[in-house]
């Protein structure tokens, strides 16, 4: 692959999970449309995600499971017993006109992203990183679990060693339950601790392939950094990866209202950079992110990084335009402050190292020497 690949859909536009619901915001339009005014997106390096049909998603989620989504969409309704069995129709997932198209496009998105890598480069798939999704149900706003589907991929297309990065505000509990104990995976998170799904303790190894590593509240660009060099790093080189999945959730800056951590989108853009020379391809997912400002200024700043291109201190004005023109019926969408509108790039926020940061750290690469 001479260049790397960008994947998008416009299903993602207009599409809601409702008024109310944290996904009411957009996502992939925002960064899709900065990356065009941008000029970064250049002639053949644009891939419309396909929607990935039933047999497809049929090697990680039930066929029932499936049959039940697809109808939920169809019907728009959900009766007691599919609810109590798929968690379809709950406040997390509910009922929406695209519940069915728009995950099994994001779906599609991400094995198509494994087919474009089998022979080398990367993927970019900014709708793609629904970490939560269970085989047989939905879960924390993701009723497919696309990055499980795209590892599947990549282990069916024989590549037999493969890292997966995790550095969205949630443990990556499905992924880690598809996973646990398989060869040649290698699972890493970090977390915010004691945050929904109150999974991936730091003594949490899924048989072996994990290495989870709750961050406490508060915790900063500094604690992010300790983490990437002092483990992420050396646990995937170690490894030796012949493909790096990367959820790159965007919910664990200040700004997001559902976790309680304090990175800046520089701490992403860091993971991104250190990542990209440890395989010879990769694979960058969004995640979580429901601030749009926030969300939409992280991922277009990881697509610059991904392409090569130089991050501007200042948006011109046909790229700032998409920024304000962006609303969000939450406190802390009534009077954003300029930068949102202005910048790509957050401020760093650095501080003290905050306690019991390197004491789990050090916990964990003692597990890792004693795996050799």
């Amino acid at each position: 692959m001479d260049m790397p690949l960008f994947i998008g859909s416009e299903i993602y536009r207009g599409s809601s999970y409702g008024p109310d619901h944290p996904l009411r915001v957009p996502r992939v339009p925002t960064v899709t449309d900065l990356a065009r005014r941008l000029g970064w997106i250049a002639p053949g390096q644009f891939r419309q995600s396909p929607r990935a049909r039933p047999a497809a998603l049929a090697a990680f989620h039930t066929p029932a499971y499936i049959a039940a989504l697809a109808r939920a969409e169809e019907t728009q309704s959900v009766d007691a017993a599919t609810r109590a069995r798929h968690g379809l129709g709950t406040p997390s997932n509910p009922v929406f006109p695209e519940m069915f198209r728009r995950p099994a496009t994001a779906a599609g998105g991400s094995l198509l992203a494994a087919e474009l890598v089998a022979g080398g480069g990367v993927v970019h798939n900014p709708g793609g990183g629904t970490h939560h999704g269970m085989a047989d149900r939905a879960a924390g706003f993701c009723y497919l679990n696309d990055p499980v589907l795209a590892l599947t991929r990549l282990r069916a297309l024989g590549l037999g060693r493969l890292a997966y990065v995790d550095i969205d505000a949630h443990h990556a509990d499905g992924v880690e339950a598809a996973f646990a104990g398989a060869e040649g995976m290698l699972l890493l998170s970090t977390h915010e601790e004691r945050r929904w799904p109150f999974t991936g303790a730091l003594a949490d190894h899924a048989g072996g392939v994990a290495l989870n590593l709750p961050l406490p509240r508060g915790a900063h660009d500094g604690d992010a950094a300790r983490a990437l060099d002092e483990l992420i790093l050396p646990a995937v080189a170690r490894h030796r990866p012949d493909a790096i999945v990367l959820q790159c959730g965007a919910d664990a800056v200040t700004e997001d209202p559902l976790s309680r951590l304090a990175w800046s989108n520089n701490a992403h853009l860091a993971a991104v950079r250190a990542l990209r020379p440890l395989a010879p391809r990769l694979i960058v997912l969004g995640g979580g992110g429901y601030n749009p400002w926030s969300v939409g200024r992280a991922w277009t700043s990881v697509w610059a990084t991904l392409a090569g291109h130089e991050i501007p201190e200042r948006l011109p004005p046909a790229a700032e335009e998409v920024l304000r023109g962006l609303r969000w019926t939450h406190r802390l969408g009534r009077n954003p402050p300029e930068h949102w509108f202005t910048t790509l790039r957050d401020a760093p926020r650095e501080g003290p190292p905050t306690p019991g940061v390197a004491e789990r750290i050090a916990a964990l690469r003692t597990r890792l020497r004693a795996e050799v």
